[in-house]
C-alpha cells in the first residue's frame, strides 16, 4: 500500500478519521474529505503531523461538482485515485410514521448518491490502469434493519447490493469492490442516537460491548490490501456479533 492514494470520504470524525489516519501510518497519501471543512484539516494536519501525506477537501458526496473537486485535489495532489473509501453518511432517528419525504431523500442523498458519484469519478482511470480498491462503509443495519432507523437501513442496504453488483461488473478488469457493515461503533454519529436505543443495542450484542473507530479502520486496511486479492464483492462485519453469517 505504500505510496498509494486513497482518497476517504467523511474523514473528519468517527470512523472516517480512523480509516485516514490507519492508511496514512501504512504509508498511502490520503485525500481527508468531509463536509465539515475544519474538521478535515485537523484530520489532515494530525497526519502530517505525524510524518505523513494528507490533504483535506472540503466537500459534500452528494453534490456531483464537489466531488468533482475532491477527485481532481487528489489527482494534482498525489495523483490518480489508488483506494476509495466511501465513508460519508449522517443518521437521524424518527419513527417510520413521521418521517419525510426530505428525510428520505437526503438520507439517500448522502449514502447512496454519494457512493455512486464518488465510485463513478474514480472509477474510470483505475480500470485504465487495470488496479483499484474500492470500500464501501454500509451497517449491520443494512443487513438485519434497525427501529427507528429504517430511511438509514434502506440506504445501508443499497450499499450492499450496489457493492455485490459493480464487483460482478469490474473486478475481472483488475478493480476490486467490497463492503465493510460495522456494528454500533463509539463515534458522534452514534452517540446522537438515543440512550434508551443504544443501551437496549448494546444488551443485544453477544461481545457485550460497541466498537471503536480504530476496529474498523483495521477492517478497511486489510480490504484495501493486497493480501485480500480474493475478496471481491464480500460484505466484512465488524459488528461485535450483531450479524453472523
Amino acid at each position: 500500500m505504500a505510496g498509494e492514494v486513497a482518497i476517504v470520504t467523511g474523514a473528519g470524525s468517527g470512523i472516517g478519521r480512523a480509516i485516514a489516519r490507519r492508511l496514512a501510518r501504512d504509508g498511502m497519501k490520503v485525500i481527508v474529505a468531509d463536509i465539515a471543512g475544519q474538521a478535515a484539516a485537523a484530520v489532515a494536519d494530525a497526519i502530517t503531523a505525524e510524518g505523513h501525506a494528507a490533504k483535506a477537501v472540503e466537500g459534500d458526496v452528494s453534490r456531483e461538482q464537489d466531488v468533482a473537486a475532491i477527485v481532481a485535489a487528489a489527482r494534482e495532489t498525489f495523483g490518480e485515485c489508488d483506494v476509495l473509501v466511501n465513508n460519508a453518511g449522517i443518521v437521524h432517528q424518527a419513527k417510520f410514521i413521521d418521517l419525510t419525504p426530505a428525510d428520505f431523500d437526503r438520507m439517500l442523498a448522502v449514502h447512496v448518491r454519494g457512493t455512486f458519484l464518488c465510485t463513478h469519478a474514480v472509477l474510470g482511470p483505475m480500470l485504465a490502469k487495470r488496479r483499484g480498491v474500492i470500500v464501501n462503509i454500509a451497517s449491520q443495519l443494512g443487513q438485519i434493519g434497525g427501529v427507528e432507523l429504517v430511511h438509514y437501513s434502506a440506504a445501508k442496504a443499497a450499499i450492499i447490493g450496489l457493492t455485490k453488483s459493480l464487483a460482478r461488473e469490474v473486478s475481472a478488469q483488475g478493480v476490486r469492490v467490497n463492503a465493510i457493515a460495522p456494528g454500533p461503533i463509539n463515534t458522534p454519529l452514534v452517540m446522537a442516537i438515543s440512550e434508551d436505543w443504544r443501551k437496549a443495542k448494546a444488551r443485544e450484542l453477544p461481545l457485550g460491548r460497541f466498537g471503536e473507530p480504530e476496529e474498523v479502520a483495521s477492517a478497511v486496511a486489510f480490504i484495501a490490501s493486497d493480501e485480500a486479492a480474493l475478496f471481491v464483492g464480500q460484505t466484512l462485519g465488524p459488528n461485535s456479533g450483531d450479524v453472523m453469517l
